[in-house]
């Protein structure tokens, strides 16, 4: 099924939104449906008409309300405001089954209305052909009659869309598509057929008699081509679709009574909490209230081991639970979890456009006037030889010349240019999916086989990010007071070493004491008030401690260092360590095998950072220690200054988003749900760096796959069309009949 998206800038439209809906509508013959992107959608049926219920006075928290089909509506709701159930009380309407909202269901839709049309038009087609070619008695006139009724049908019912959406791109978009190629081709034989049969009912035949039996075959032809274009792309698309993660029924929990509720999971709404029984998948993204379980996370981790779950973790949708029951407290909605984040990422990758795909579609719309002009050309040289070499009449040759021409019309494929990309992009997307990466750009999938440098981030990154307290160090009296301030100023932060202590101190029974007005300085900690003195906990350097025997000590250790200060007097300081991917060391070594360079930026001292740096072979120069976000670009930028580098920066955190946009190609190591807020090219979602070796292979495999359409689609199209236009039969010979199959 086609697709379009667009934005439209509301303030600045000279014409109000429902006219500009109308109008495209008009020109494109597509249906337009606005989209609001803040809020949740509920697709809903409705009894009476669509169009009195979209426009009516809708409840506080609507934003939108839109016509999607003769008895459907999508509503765009804020789900702070109103949520689902409550919505639905008080509309008039009821949700739509879950299998409707599915894209693929949809695809799957079109697929059949394809098919049926098809079948129909093989259905019509055949008994023109026998009436056309099988050795029956001489009855011409009925015949005729019975091919010149199917072929109406088949002109009328099966090729009729092509008619409308040719003269569309004519006229608004002044563009000559395939279907005006169909569209010239299918009616120059089939008004040719009727005029000759008329002559024959008349008893004055042609020379050349009517042959129905082309347009019909063309038609079904086409409609078959169509079809199977569409049961393929309609399989690319399942093939990435993460819908079937899904649970479409959840186990709403009344804490007040102890009941369990089955409702659709789309109602849903803040503040729900949602049962989860053994062999369950998880609705939506949530955190565990009461009970223990283990849940399959393989879906996003890839490890097939499950996932211990207990009071306080975090569940994420389509994780699909073992033995345990547990109550979960739902984070997220359904239509805006780790899920659809997933779902919405893919659908935006199927949208991407390389810098191929335009020299592609620049060829292509040149390509259908080239094709006219060659079927003028044809047309002109089979009446020469029809008049020259054949020694025919005028209209004979003009009949003969004009079936070569219609068949060297009928027979070329821009289309086979025009999907010699977006193909591949579709099942390039599917494949680098089931191996746990997205991609967000195009530049990711066509540019990933010419790296030369590969640029790692080293906490989160090459390491696990999660770090464990091994030295603690105390400037005062070891007691309440720093670790209380260490917790009210760190409880809070996602970053790995504050989150970290943090943990630690809470497990030793710490309370945190109250930190005003904390804010996060990226490369170098945090900062926040207590008691009107200024609290800070970050790395020695920006705190001026580096030089303290302890803090070298733990440096020289190899240890990350946390240091705390109250008004710039230290008062504890932490030494923590990170474990290594366990593939780290593995995907290293091939990357070097394929002789490209590896790069360690890190925020972290020397120490640590060159002790990991010696561990994975990386020489020195290679290796940068206490990196700000902004020398981590600059390291990248300078790579970039030699035209033949191509840069791919690996990072995970958001002090890495400089550097992540600033390289040719920024891949962001996604951990838990938070794989859209990026400013990457493509995301990891699984804590495998093996994913950097996938996507380098994937775009090896596009590049070769789509050089290889164009020259399939190049070879295919000059062959047909020389063989189309005669130029394989030899000019004295050939009936009508053989030209007709041309």
């Amino acid at each position: 099924m086609e697709q379009v998206q667009f934005d439209l800038d509301v303030s600045n439209s000279a014409l109000p939104v429902d006219e500009v809906v109308s109008c495209i509508e008009k020109m494109t013959g597509f249906t337009c449906v606005r989209v609001i992107k803040s809020g949740q959608d509920l697709e809903v049926f409705v009894e009476g008409s669509v169009q009195d219920f979209v426009s009516q006075e809708l409840p506080f928290g609507v934003t939108c309300a839109a016509a999607i089909g003769k008895h459907t509506a999508r509503i765009t709701y804020d789900p702070s405001v109103i949520g689902a159930r409550d919505l639905l009380s008080k509309l008039s309407a009821t949700l739509t089954s879950p299998e409707s909202c599915s894209k693929v269901s949809k695809d799957t839709a079109h697929f059949r209305r394809m098919l049926l049309i098809t079948i129909l038009s093989v259905v019509l087609t055949i008994p023109v052909l026998v009436l056309a070619w099988a050795p029956l008695p001489e009855y011409p006139i009925v015949y005729g009659s019975i091919s010149l009724a199917l072929a109406t049908v088949i002109q009328i019912a099966v090729a009729g869309p092509f008619y409308p959406n040719a003269l569309k791109s004519l006229i608004y978009a002044r563009m000559i598509e395939v279907d005006l190629l169909i569209v010239l081709s299918t009616s120059a034989a089939y008004v040719y057929s009727v005029i000759a049969f008329a002559y024959e009912v008349n008893h004055t035949p042609l020379a050349t008699g009517e042959f129905f039996e082309t347009s019909t075959l063309l038609v079904t032809l086409i409609m078959a081509g169509r079809t199977v274009s569409t049961y393929s792309r309609r399989k690319a698309m399942k093939t990435i679709s993460i819908e079937s993660l899904r649970a479409s029924k959840a186990l709403l929990f009344h804490p007040e009574s102890n009941e369990i509720e089955e409702i659709d999971a789309r109602l849903l709404q803040y503040g729900d909490r949602f049962k989860l029984l053994p062999d369950m998948k998880v609705v939506t993204d949530g955190i565990v209230e009461t009970g223990e379980t283990e849940l399959d996370e393989s879906m996003i981790t890839g490890e097939p081991i499950p996932v211990s779950k207990f009071k306080g973790s975090t569940v994420i949708a389509g994780s699909v639970n073992s033995f345990g029951t547990i109550v979960v407290k739902l984070t997220r909605l359904p239509g805006e979890n780790f899920i659809s984040d997933i779902s919405n990422m893919l659908e935006k990758a199927n949208f991407i456009k390389p810098k191929v795909q335009d020299v592609a579609n620049r060829f292509a719309s040149y390509f259908t006037p080239f094709i006219l002009i060659i079927t003028l050309l044809v047309f002109v040289i089979w009446i020469a030889i029809g008049k020259t070499i054949r020694h025919e009449s005028t209209a004979t040759a003009a009949i003969s010349a004009m079936t070569y021409a219609i068949s060297a019309l009928i027979v070329s494929c821009p289309c086979a240019i025009g999907l010699a990309v977006p193909m591949v992009v579709v099942v390039a997307g599917g494949v680098a999916a089931k191996h746990g990466v997205i991609f967000k750009s195009a530049s990711a999938i066509e540019i990933a086989r010419k790296v030369t440098h590969v640029v790692f981030d080293k906490t989160g990154t090459l390491t696990q990010g999660k770090f464990s307290v091994v030295r603690e160090v105390y400037t005062v009296e070891k007691g309440l007071l720093p670790d209380s301030m260490a917790m009210g100023l760190m409880s809070n932060s996602k970053h790995p070493v504050a989150s970290a202590i943090a943990a630690h101190l809470k497990r030793k029974g710490n309370t945190a004491a109250k930190v005003d007005d904390t804010i996060s300085l990226a490369g170098k900690g945090m900062e926040g008030t207590w008691n009107e003195h200024v609290v800070r906990a970050g790395n020695p350097q920006w705190l001026n401690l580096e030089n303290l025997p302890v803090v070298q000590d733990l440096f020289s250790s190899g240890l990350t260092v946390l240091c705390l200060c109250l008004d710039n007097d230290p008062l504890a300081i932490f030494g923590l360590e990170d474990s290594l991917r366990p593939d780290a060391t593995e995907v290293i070594t091939r990357l070097q095998r394929r002789n490209i360079s590896i790069s360690l930026l890190s925020g972290d001292n020397h120490a640590a950072v060159h002790s990991l740096a010696r561990r994975l072979n990386l020489p020195d120069s290679h290796v940068r220690a206490q990196c700000s976000p902004a020398d981590k670009q600059h390291y990248v930028r300078a790579l970039l200054d030699s035209p033949k580098h191509t840069v791919l920066f690996c990072g995970d955190g958001t002090n890495d988003a400089v550097a992540l946009a600033q390289a040719s190609i920024g891949l962001h190591m996604s951990e838990g749900t938070d794989v859209a807020s990026n400013a990457a090219d493509a995301v990891l979602l699984r804590p495998a760096l093996s994913g950097i070796l996938v996507l380098m292979d994937l775009s090896a495999a596009f590049h070769r796959r789509v050089c290889f359409n164009f020259f399939w689609a190049f070879v295919y199209n000059v062959f047909a069309i020389l063989l189309a236009g005669g130029a394989f039969r030899a000019a004295c010979g050939g009936d009508r009949d053989a030209v007709a199959l041309e």
